[in-house]
């Protein structure tokens, strides 16, 4: 018994001096991170996608700023739950991240009923990457009598229901864009869900779908090169980047619409704050370095964070968490 009780005393000795330490000290692996080890950020989505596309940029000048390579790794499926899952219950050690977003960290909280992690409380802020809007896409040579979002909205008026629009999956941002846009206009849009970005925009080439209320990264190249027709972007003010497509509220009539998602990089739950604030700082100072804001902004249309901060990010994320839970029961959108 007196063993006992004194390896007991000894290991409450032992808590209480690394209490007392800095956060950054407590763990011994904080101190010299990232040692020699990859960094690996996951995705939640396919390749091609708007996640894949800004994490791909993001990669090379974070392995540079860090000294080792920072790997990428997509871990598709159920609305990018798996991806999030995977890093909520990973050990805190700094060698995996998340590129989230507000489909994975917001929208599912409402739209999944039984998440396997809690996308509040089982994460780490890291940084915010920038705010991230749809364009509305039509296929000019699929449905060529689109050529403006009035002839759109007089079809669907014409026709309720019989126009479709298709998404990157069941709830996402491509999804409930579609259901916030059909709402305000007081048409009825059917829904067509596709496995991810390649699946969706497929879809819209082909004729298969009227409509795609896609997000601007991988929206802009194929507006550029004229596979598709942007009739619209879901900002206040135009999109740098494409100019001469104006807004919801000036091309379609509806005033005040608006709809964006963010960008950001979340670690595990835990996760030792020397480590957190040494990857905020490289993140910070590559997002805002000219040549990286110029291709956020001029290839993407993504909005640089104004403050990168964990803080600010955590107050985006929670606020997030209630504005798109009201969306989401507005639209029905379930997914079991």
């Amino acid at each position: 018994m007196a063993v006992r009780r004194r390896a007991a005393a000894a290991a409450a000795a032992v808590s209480a001096v690394l209490l007392a330490l800095p956060a950054g000290a407590q763990d011994p692996a904080a101190a010299a991170w990232p040692a020699s080890r990859p960094v690996t950020i996951l995705g939640g989505f396919p390749n091609g996608s708007g996640v894949d596309i800004y994490a791909r940029r993001l990669a090379e000048p974070l392995g540079r700023a860090l000294g080792v390579p920072v790997v990428l790794d997509n871990r598709t499926g159920a609305g990018g739950n798996i991806a999030s899952d995977a890093v909520a219950k990973a050990r805190p050690d700094g060698h995996l991240f998340l590129l989230a977003t507000a489909g994975t960290h917001a929208i599912n909280a409402s739209l999944y009923r039984d998440l396997p992690f809690d996308p509040v409380r089982d994460v780490t802020h890291v940084a915010l990457l920038g705010d991230v809007p749809n364009v509305v896409l039509v296929s000019p040579e699929r449905r060529p009598q689109y050529r403006a979002c009035a002839d759109l909205l007089a079809a669907a008026r014409a026709r309720p229901g019989a126009l479709n629009y298709g998404s990157t999956g069941n709830g996402a941002s491509t999804h409930l864009t579609g259901a916030q846009f059909a709402e305000a206009a007081g048409i009825e849009l059917t829904h067509v869900p596709y496995r991810g970005q390649p699946g969706a925009m497929g879809a819209l080439l082909a004729g298969d779908t009227d409509v795609f209320f896609n997000q601007s990264g991988p929206s802009i190249g194929a507006v550029q090169q004229g596979q598709v027709r942007a009739l619209a972007v879901t900002t206040r003010e135009r999109l740098p980047a494409l100019p001469d497509v104006p807004t919801v509220e000036e091309a379609c009539g509806l005033q005040g619409f608006e709809s964006s998602t963010w960008y950001a990089l979340l670690g595990p739950p835990g996760l030792p704050a020397a480590v957190r604030d040494r990857m905020n700082a490289e993140v910070a100072r590559i997002v805002g370095a000219p040549e990286f804001r110029r291709w956020l902004v001029e290839s993407q249309g993504i909005t640089p964070p104004k403050d990168t901060s964990p803080d600010a990010f955590r107050r985006v994320h929670e606020a997030d968490v209630g504005r798109w839970a009201e969306i989401v029961r507005a639209s029905g959108a379930r997914v079991d």
